[in-house]
């Protein structure tokens, strides 16, 4: 007979690994499936997490692992998720790897996909010298002089936000910015440059940014790039099995416990928020398994009413 999971957690990042720590504790039989391929695996360090401050994302997952490790009913199992289906109590999730795994309640903690970096030279000092979070990265970048790529309202909301680490920083749109004149003589009075013109390319040596240069001949000299990403869902799966999705790609739950408008769907982490913080994201984890716990001992306590 097939083995059935309390939970079943889709996707390995801290939220998921949290949730199963909790999960584990309550002593509820957990299966967490991950393809061991995080969005933040191009970074050197990660910050901002209370103790591990600093820690390359590889050694925190692996901290992580050897830590749940010691409850016996987590199970870790490294394949990605190709399809969920069933209802609340009677859930399948079927592996790439052709394997179908039953549980009572799902968690998706399938975080969020950087869509491909259209800048040419991007690519290759993401994660070393440019960065998308001042909060995460900024302090290493502190009093550098810096370039923003950004347009709209995300560029004025940046801009703002990095003077609380730099007072040299260059607004590069990459085309039109979409700022009206109000919003252009507001950067103008904190001395912060525009620069509409496409960019050429990103030049760089071992990782680190040099120069920016623009459609126009401009080259714009900086120690390090925050820009804004283009990001999408990192999983189909919540929208095939009926999860409300935004625009932005965030699966929409309805309470601080991560529950979904699926009876017995729950999501966790950068799946369920656009605030993209790696405590954050546990922090969320942990609060999804309390309720996910609740739920059942409640459904166990229905039962013997």
């Amino acid at each position: 007979m097939m083995k059935i999971y309390d939970v079943g957690i889709i996707g390995g990042g801290p939220a998921g690994l949290s949730a199963a720590l909790v999960l584990g504790r309550a002593r509820r039989s957990v299966l967490l499936l991950d393809e061991g391929k995080p969005r933040n695996r191009v970074t050197r360090e990660a910050h901002g997490f209370l103790t591990r401050d600093g820690i390359a994302p590889a050694e925190f997952r692996r901290i992580a692992a050897e830590q749940l490790g010691r409850y016996p009913s987590i199970e870790l199992v490294e394949e990605r998720a190709e399809g969920v289906s069933g209802d609340d109590g009677r859930f399948e999730i079927t592996s790439a790897q052709g394997n179908v795994y039953r549980v009572r309640k799902l968690l998706f903690a399938t975080g969020k996909r950087d869509l491909p970096l259209e800048i040419s030279g991007l690519s290759e000092i993401y994660g070393k010298s440019a960065f998308v979070c001042p909060f995460c990265d900024g302090w290493e970048l502190r009093d550098k002089p810096l370039v923003l790529i950004a347009a709209g309202e995300r560029a004025l909301h940046m801009a703002k936000l990095l003077t609380g680490w730099t007072d040299q920083t260059i607004l590069c749109s990459n085309g039109p910015s979409g700022l009206n004149a109000t919003e252009r003589d507001e950067l103008g009075r904190h001395r912060i440059p525009l620069w509409e013109a496409p960019i050429r390319q990103i030049e760089s040596a071992g990782g680190q940014v040099e120069r920016v240069l623009l459609e126009d001949g401009t080259s714009v000299s900086c120690e390090g790039i925050f820009f804004a990403p283009k990001l999408e869902s990192g999983s189909e799966l919540p929208r095939s099995i009926g999860c409300e999705i935004t625009e932005a790609g965030t699966v929409i739950v309805l309470d601080d416990f991560g529950r979904t408008r699926v009876p017995g769907v729950f999501s966790a982490g950068d799946a369920a928020t656009e605030m993209h913080q790696a405590i954050r994201a546990a922090s969320m984890g942990s609060s999804a398994a309390a309720g996910i716990h609740m739920e059942l001992v409640n459904e166990a306590w229905n039962r013997l009413a």
